[in-house]
């Protein structure tokens, strides 16, 4: 069978079990469109890939899929529940948690409260049961905190727990992201240029991270312009072009395929 035979023109939708399945999305910011009838479907167990020229309309179907943008048009689905035009939060509830391209550091924050923020649910998030039960959201906290601090061992910056958040590099805050997502227990992580402006030893060291995660479970999407980065790591590779989905494919495939060396080639600037 040759590579080309292997591309799907368009996205591959039919997937066992996805968690992710977005379908028809549709996004305009005046008269640009950003995304147009832009669908995928990301198998439950994958590192799937996102790639695409600048322009494309990556970082908004991210956001577009995680609640940061109202679609115009389509539907999201996450775990089988319809979250098409939701807020975040009620996303994440389901299971789907993202970071972003340029981390937000927090302010007035040690690196391990920066984790505290990302748990979902917990019983202390409501007033009443400060009253009713102390008991309970005291043991709840405990087990964050100790959670929180057991992914920054994990994640190698455990000497940077009672720092402030403001003090750490880009590429430190790369890994305070990935940590503060796994605190919420998703089902499905969402990158967004994880090694963008990163050197290559931390760049190994995330790819070795995303890798053991998904060896746990964890699903991935990863956006990144670094092709050495997610040719090695993902499979299938899904490849935006001009709001929507050209091909997709595995990754040496994709590489060859003359339709994404077009697309590259000439591509729209940002």
């Amino acid at each position: 069978m040759s590579e080309q035979s292997l591309v799907s023109d368009g996205p591959v939708l039919d997937k066992a079990d996805p968690v992710l399945l977005a379908e028809g999305l549709e996004k305009r910011f005046g008269g640009l469109v950003a995304t147009d009838d832009a669908s995928i479907a990301v198998e439950r167990g994958s590192i799937t890939g996102l790639i695409g020229p600048n322009g494309a309309g990556k970082s908004t179907l991210f956001n577009l899929m995680s609640g940061f943008y109202e679609p115009d048009g389509g539907r999201v689905t996450v775990n089988g529940v319809d979250v098409t035009g939701k807020e975040p939060h009620e996303i994440a509830d389901q299971g789907m948690i993202r970071t972003f391209q340029t981390p937000r550091k927090p302010e007035d924050m040690t690196v391990r409260e920066a984790l505290l923020v990302g748990p979902h649910d917990q019983t202390g998030e409501s007033i009443v049961p400060l009253f009713t039960s102390p008991s309970t959201v005291e043991r709840e906290e405990r087990r964050s905190l100790e959670r929180a601090q057991e992914m920054l061992e994990r994640f190698e910056i455990g000497d940077l727990a009672t720092q402030p958040a403001t003090d750490l590099s880009g590429g430190q805050m790369k890994l305070v992201e990935l940590a503060r997502g796994m605190m919420a227990e998703p089902d499905l992580l969402l990158l967004d240029e994880p090694v963008a402006g990163v050197n290559p030893v931390l760049a190994d060291k995330l790819a070795g991270f995303i890798e053991e995660l998904n060896e746990e479970g964890i699903t991935f999407l990863i956006i990144e312009h670094d092709m050495s980065f997610i040719m090695r790591l993902a499979d299938p590779i899904i490849v935006l072009n001009q709001g929507s989905v050209l091909v997709e494919g595995p990754p040496e495939a994709v590489r060859s395929d003359e339709r994404v060396i077009d697309a590259y080639l000439g591509g729209p600037s940002e």
